[in-house]
């Protein structure tokens, strides 16, 4: 018999299930965990948490660094939950209040001030000419974005600093384009993995046939999901390169295939990007990939994005390491509700970067009173937590 939890969530929307819903079984070590169900108390948003920058071990005290140690940046990613999945009846255990759009708005744009980052990832951005982009260029940020593909209203965006750093260069992904580069021989699955229930599986071929027959694989590709790469020159002595690429992978435990096939096509984009900006710019760019991957630690597409460092029969073209797991371990989580809790969002850095972490954004803990019952709340206005670090531009980088 199904729990009662899994039987409401297996009704709501398929593209909301992926927030509600963990998979039957789960990669070791386990991915992610329930929590029991708790009422939030009703707070004024005003009680956010602060974010807090631990300096890493190995790193140099700031005062002891001097003008030739190399120009330091702050970057975050953050997928704040776009207002157009904020229903009451999809995080019944938030407070109602906290869910509505005009405190939402502004509890979003105050927590993303409060980083004071040079550069920020985000996920999930609706309401950007109406409300975001306008709001940040008042703090001195400016910006580029992709909607998602049909009629999706939510994207990716970046927000940086001009005082930081200079664009030099953009260029857009639209996982769609799988498609046309699709061949019969290309290892896309086409019915849904036996670990759904009978519940999960029927509702997800009803959604799905809105859009055509879910095993043609051609169909099964076009999820409308995006990203962004850019390219932009550090305002330091060295004008160091810096790539950076924002993404958000298709959320469905159950459609592995599809989130393998759009992480190796995301990969191969930067590497051409990367290819391209070494030869314009003559010089040796470092890599910043963040974003939501809806992929858990040990999962395929994780494995695959760090297989570079490890025995792997599937090579990357680009070498990476995960932030996170490098310097102490994944967080214990990234999304939390009562229907899942675990690491969605990760930061990874090219192999032999020039760019160094000296501190890394720090996540509340499981037992932490303002993550209690679950997200989003009046402490945290998404259901993600931010991920960051401040990084060091090495002077010997040019």
């Amino acid at each position: 018999m199904l729990k009662p939890q899994t039987i409401w969530a297996a009704s709501l929307p398929l593209f909301l299930r992926r927030r509600l819903l963990l998979p039957k079984s789960s990669p070791s070590p386990p991915c992610g965990r329930r929590l029991p169900f708790r009422p939030v108390c009703k707070r004024r948003m005003s009680a956010q948490a602060q974010p807090r920058f631990a300096p890493l071990p190995t790193a140099q005290p700031e005062s002891d660094a001097g003008a030739d140690e190399g120009y330091q940046f702050r970057l975050v990613s953050y997928n704040i939950l776009a207002q157009v999945y904020v229903k009451s009846a999809f995080f019944p255990h938030s407070p109602s209040a906290s869910l509505k759009w005009k405190a939402r708005s502004k509890a979003v744009l105050a927590e993303l001030k409060s980083f004071q980052a040079d550069i920020m990832c985000i996920q999930e951005l609706d309401e950007y000419e109406t409300f975001y982009r306008k709001n940040m260029e008042s703090s001195g940020y400016s910006s580029i974005y992709v909607q998602r593909s049909g009629d999706k209203r939510d994207g990716c965006g970046i927000f940086y600093k001009p005082k930081s750093m200079e664009l030099m260069q953009k260029e857009v992904i639209h996982y769609n384009d799988l498609v046309d580069t699709y061949r019969s021989s290309d290892n896309v699955i086409s019915a849904t993995s036996d670990n759904s229930s009978p519940a999960e599986e029927s509702s997800g071929k009803e959604d799905n046939s809105k859009h055509g027959d879910p095993n043609d694989p051609r169909v099964r590709l076009k999820r409308d999901c995006v990203g962004l790469l850019a390219a932009f020159k550090l305002t330091d002595p060295c004008e160091h390169i810096l790539i950076v690429a924002n993404t958000h992978i298709y959320w469905d435990p159950e459609w592995i295939d599809v989130k393998l096939a759009q992480a190796k096509y995301l990969l191969s984009k930067v590497s051409e990007f990367e290819n391209v900006i070494s030869n314009k710019f003559t010089c040796k760019p470092s890599v910043i990939i963040a974003g939501d991957f809806n992929s858990t630690p040990g999962d395929k597409v994780y494995n695959y994005l760090v297989s570079a460092n490890s025995e792997s029969a599937d090579e990357t073209p680009i070498k990476l390491r995960s932030l996170y797991a490098a310097n102490g371990g994944e967080p214990e989580y990234t999304n939390y509700t009562p229907g899942f809790t675990g690491t969605l969002d990760y930061i990874f850095l090219s192999d032999g970067s020039s760019v160094k972490p000296t501190s890394l954004l720090r996540l509340p803990r499981g037992d932490s009173s303002d993550v209690e019952g679950g997200l989003p709340n009046f402490h945290h206005p998404s259901d993600h937590l931010p991920i960051g670090a401040d990084f060091r531009c090495l002077a010997t980088s040019a």
